[in-house]
C-alpha cells in the first residue's frame, strides 16, 4: 500500500494540477493541509511521493555456524539482494491487480477508515457504526470490480466528510506519476540500519530527464550539487533539486542497493513561476521604509524567493514589513511551515497537528533564529486559506505580526491518500491543524486584529504588549 499525506483543498475535484503539492508517509505522520478550489492535488502537504512495499517476506536464513565467520562480509550483500527482490515483488503485484478479490478491496478500504479516519463534521464517526457498516457490506454480492468500487464510494459517502473519497485507478495513477522534482523522480524516505534516513528513487517518469540521464528505479540519492542528502527529508532534497527550467543539476546516485555510484548531470524541466512580488514603500513623508511582500501561493519556489525578497528589502533599509496573503489559497503546506519559521524565534511553535487519538497531538517548532525581527503586518481576507492560515496564525500567536483585513477561509484538515491493491485509492481525512493558541482552524477561520491598516506606532505598541503577556504566561 502506498500512502501520501496531503492537505485538503476547498474542492474535492481531481484535476491536472498546474503546480505540485505532495508528500508522503506511512504510517500516518501528519505534515501537511491546503485549500485550492481548482484541485486538491495542489494542497498535497509534502514534497515528494513515497512508495511503500506491498508485501514483506522473511529474510533468507542466516548461514550455518560453520561459516559464521563470513557473515560480516556478506550480510550487506544479502540485505541488498533482499531489498531489490522486495522492490521487484512490489512491481509484480502492482502489475497484477486481478490477484486481489473484489471483497478484499472493499475490506481494505474499510480497514483504512477504521484505523485512520478523523471525523470532523456534525455526524461524529464511531467504531460501532463503522463496524455495522462492514457487517452490512459482507452480505453484498460483488461480481465485478466496478461493483466493488461503487460499494467503496457509498461506504465513504456515508461518513459525511466531503474530503474522504474514492479514487479510480486512473485518478490515483495521475497523482502517483506527478513530478515535483523537475527532473522526473519521486523519492521515498527509508531508515537505514542506524536509523538515519536515506532517499530512494521509488517513482521514475519514463523518458523523463533523470531516466534519460541513467537514473533507475531503486537508486539511492546520495547528493545534489555536492550537498550530502543522507539524513535529509524528501522535502529538503526536493528543494535542492528544484530550480529554473532548462538549467542543470548534478546528482550522485547509487544504483540499486549494491551497485556502483555514479555522478549524473540532469537537465531540469520544472515549470514553476515565482509566487513572490516585493517592493520598498515610503510612508510618513519618507520617514518610514516598509518592505511589501506579496505571496500568491506556496509552491516550490515560495520560501527561497521570499528569503531573497526579505534580504533585499532589509538591505534597502526596510524597518517594517507587510506580508500580503490575500487570495492565497495555499499550496505546499511544508513551504508554509518553513516560511513561518523565518519569522519565529528558536523553539516557538508554528502549528500543532492533531489526529483521532488524544496522544497524537504533535507540535512543529522553529529551529533557528528569525531572519527578520522587525514588526510585521499580515494582510488576510476570506480567500486566505490552509498554508496561508498556518503562516498567519504562527506569526500572530507568537506576537510577531498583527492581522489586518477580513476573516480567513478556515481550512485546516489533513488527508492521506492510500493506494489499494488493485491500483485504486482512497483519500481519508486523518488529522487537522491547531494554531499555537490552540484554535481549531477548520470551519472557523481566523479573525483579524484590524479591518483597516493601523499606524505603525500602534502596531509596535500592540506587539510589545503581546510579547509582555506572552512572557508572563511562559
Amino acid at each position: 500500500m502506498r500512502v501520501f499525506l496531503i492537505c485538503n483543498s476547498s474542492s474535492s475535484y481531481l484535476l491536472p494540477p498546474p503546480t505540485p503539492t505532495t508528500t508522503a508517509h506511512r504510517p500516518l505522520k501528519p505534515l501537511l493541509a491546503t485549500p485550492q478550489k481548482p484541485s486538491f492535488i495542489r494542497s498535497l502537504t509534502g514534497a515528494a511521493l513515497s512508495f511503500n512495499l506491498l508485501f514483506f517476506s522473511p529474510l533468507s536464513p542466516l548461514p550455518p555456524p560453520s561459516i559464521a565467520s563470513d557473515i560480516s562480509s556478506s550480510v550487506s550483500q544479502l540485505e541488498c539482494r533482499e531489498e531489490d527482490r522486495l522492490l521487484e515483488e512490489e512491481r509484480r503485484v502492482q502489475q497484477a491487480p486481478e490477484l486481489v478479490t473484489n471483497e478484499e478491496i472493499v475490506k481494505e478500504a474499510w480497514e483504512i477508515v477504521n484505523d485512520s479516519f478523523l471525523g470532523t463534521g456534525r455526524n461524529r464517526w464511531s467504531p460501532e457504526a463503522w463496524l455495522q457498516k462492514k457487517e452490512d457490506i459482507i452480505g453484498t454480492s460483488l461480481q465485478t470490480r466496478s461493483k466493488a468500487h461503487d460499494v467503496i464510494r457509498r461506504m465513504l459517502s456515508s461518513l459525511g466528510d466531503p474530503y474522504t473519497r474514492f479514487l479510480s485507478p486512473g485518478e490515483f495513477s495521475k497523482m502517483a506519476r506527478y513530478d515535483m522534482s523537475g527532473i522526473g523522480v519521486n523519492l521515498r524516505e527509508i531508515p537505514d540500519e542506524n536509523g538515519e534516513v536515506k532517499l530512494k528513487v521509488l517513482g521514475l517518469i519514463l523518458d523523463g530527464p533523470a531516466h534519460a540521464a541513467g537514473v533507475r528505479q531503486g537508486d539511492e540519492l546520495l547528493s545534489v550539487n555536492g550537498i550530502n542528502v543522507k539524513g535529509k527529508s524528501a522535502f529538503e532534497a526536493l528543494s535542492i533539486l528544484q530550480g529554473p527550467s532548462d538549467t542543470s543539476v548534478n546528482i550522485m546516485v547509487k544504483h540499486g542497493s549494491c551497485g556502483p555510484v555514479q555522478s549524473v548531470e540532469v537537465q531540469r524541466q520544472l515549470v514553476a513561476k515565482t509566487p513572490v512580488f516585493y517592493r520598498l514603500e515610503q510612508t510618513d513623508n519618507g520617514k518610514t521604509s516598509v518592505g511589501y511582500m506579496r505571496l500568491k501561493e506556496f509552491n516550490a519556489l515560495a520560501r527561497k524567493d521570499l528569503v531573497t525578497a526579505m534580504k533585499r528589502l532589509q538591505g534597502m533599509g526596510a524597518s517594517f514589513f507587510v506580508l500580503d496573503l490575500r487570495d492565497n489559497l495555499g499550496g505546499l503546506v511544508q513551504e508554509g511551515i518553513e516560511i513561518a519559521k523565518l519569522f519565529l524565534n528558536e523553539g516557538e511553535t508554528v502549528i500543532y497537528t492533531a489526529g483521532r487519538e488524544p496522544e497524537s497531538v504533535k507540535s512543529i517548532v522553529a529551529e533557528t533564529v528569525p531572519l527578520i525581527t522587525a514588526p510585521v503586518i499580515v494582510l488576510v481576507n476570506k480567500n486566505t486559506a490552509s498554508a496561508s492560515e498556518i503562516v498567519a496564525t504562527a506569526l500572530h500567536d507568537n506576537c510577531r505580526a498583527i492581522l489586518v483585513g477580513e476573516k480567513t477561509y478556515g481550512k485546516g484538515l489533513i488527508q492521506s491518500v492510500f493506494e489499494l491493491h488493485d491500483g485504486s485509492g482512497v483519500v481519508v481525512t486523518v488529522g487537522k491543524y491547531v494554531t499555537p493558541n490552540h484554535l481549531d482552524i477548520n470551519g472557523n477561520g481566523i479573525d483579524p486584529d484590524y479591518k483597516k491598516l493601523p499606524a505603525w506606532n500602534e502596531v509596535v505598541e500592540r506587539l510589545s504588549k503581546c510579547q509582555m503577556q506572552h512572557s508572563k504566561e511562559t
